[in-house]
């Protein structure tokens, strides 16, 4: 099974997302479209009817990647690229090795949206060659989401004592919403986010597996706060409560596939995949509960509602809410210089709508948002450290591709 969308069509108080009058009108027609009365609350859904970004182009760095996942830049400007059957690339001189890194742990590659997921290297790669891994562990009967470290040889052909240091305390059947990203903080600690475990049927402990990302006492549906070595920082918000798992920094979350920090603010972004409607751009913060399932603006998959609320006590509101769903993936802030008026703001990949969405965050809000046309499923957008957008695609015959100013 794929993302949601393949079988789918700030704090609390934070000012509504403004956007065009025609996107307005697009979500009252995907409410009409979806049978059901457009759900009510601070955020006001944003549709399909964007206005298009202009002054850029598309550019192939290469192709023949096996739905690619991640990609991570090495110091010398080599990258790593994860394929979610199971297999790191290294992309060398804009070619890929054809013999991909060995010493990986055990992957699930046929776990549905599980398999290899991303690849973060370790703030001090240039002198301890780390390299971290999300990825699904298990059988597509019996899995969950992992992390797992390795040393880059200098040849980069091969992952040295390669461990697991950290996985879901718990184990979920069928092959959905593992998450899984990863993002280093200033402080030198590592953020990953799980998934909330799937769709009904899909259960756990005699309810609907989703429910648990309301229980800290599970890593479901979570933003984890990990050291370096996979374990709890001390300071972690839920350290202190003997019923939480220690490691969570956040919860009440469906699955986040995008996940940066804005460089200038330290601010942590998010997108995460709602259900029928209802995907989510939120402001992460630790020890706050961002709703899922008991608030949202998703409904089920066969139609109604998934709650009456879209607002709650000591609830998170988020900044957007994407109906119909775009299926979010990766997510990076702009830094380069080639797109002057992009500096700062956030660049968010769309599975379904094979797009990129643009949002000018100023003062904490979003001011405004456009689209980028890919044409293929976007699964990860990164900034490369040579100052320019990089886009994979998430296709049998996958491409890593650089927008520049046409």
């Amino acid at each position: 099974m794929r993302d949601q969308a393949d079988h789918s069509p700030a704090p609390t108080g934070a000012a509504p997302h403004r956007f065009a009058t025609s996107a307005l009108a697009a979500a009252g027609v995907a409410a009409l479209l979806l049978g059901c009365s457009a759900p009510a609350g601070s955020i006001e859904p944003t549709g399909t009817a964007l206005p298009e970004a202009t002054g850029w182009r598309l550019e192939t760095v290469v192709r023949g990647l096996t739905h690619p996942w991640a990609v991570a830049w090495l110091p010398n400007g080599d990258a790593l690229i994860t394929e979610r059957p199971g297999r790191l690339r290294l992309l060398r001189d804009g070619a890929l090795d054809p013999a991909p890194i060995t010493g990986l742990p055990d992957i699930c590659g046929d776990c549905g949206q599980g398999g290899l997921l991303d690849v973060a290297l370790h703030p001090d790669f240039a002198s301890n060659r780390l390299v971290y891994l999300t990825f699904a562990q298990g059988d597509p009967d019996k899995n969950r989401t992992a992390l797992a470290r390795g040393r880059l040889d200098a040849a980069g052909k091969r992952l040295l004592d390669t461990e697991v240091i950290f996985h879901n305390a718990d184990w979920k059947s069928g092959g959905q919403h593992f998450g899984s990203r990863l993002v280093w903080l200033a402080d030198g600690t590592l953020l990953m986010s799980i998934g909330d475990g799937g769709n009904p049927p899909v259960s756990f402990r005699g309810e609907n597996i989703r429910n648990q990302a309301q229980n800290p006492g599970t890593h479901f549906g979570a933003v984890l706060r990990l050291t370096d070595d996979g374990t709890a920082p001390p300071d972690n918000p839920l350290a202190d409560d003997p019923a939480a798992k220690p490691e969570i920094y956040s919860w009440g979350h469906r699955n986040i596939q995008g996940m940066t920090v804005h460089a200038d603010s330290g601010v942590i972004y998010a997108n995460e995949h709602g259900s029928r409607g209802g995907d989510e751009l939120n402001r992460i913060q630790p020890g706050n509960n961002y709703g899922w399932p008991e608030v949202t603006y998703s409904n089920e998959y066969w139609g109604p509602r998934i709650s009456d609320k879209t607002q709650a006590p000591g609830i998170t509101d988020p900044l957007v809410v994407w109906t119909p769903s775009k299926a979010p993936s990766g997510l990076t802030v702009y830094t380069g210089e080639r797109f002057p008026d992009w500096q700062g703001d956030l660049l968010s990949g769309a599975l379904k709508f094979r797009e990129i969405h643009r949002l000018d965050i100023e003062d904490g809000r979003v001011r405004d948002e456009e689209k980028l046309d890919i044409g293929a499923r976007v699964r990860d957008v990164r900034m490369g450290p040579d100052g320019e957008l990089y886009v994979l695609t998430d296709e049998d015959d996958g491409a890593l591709l650089r927008i520049v100013p046409d």
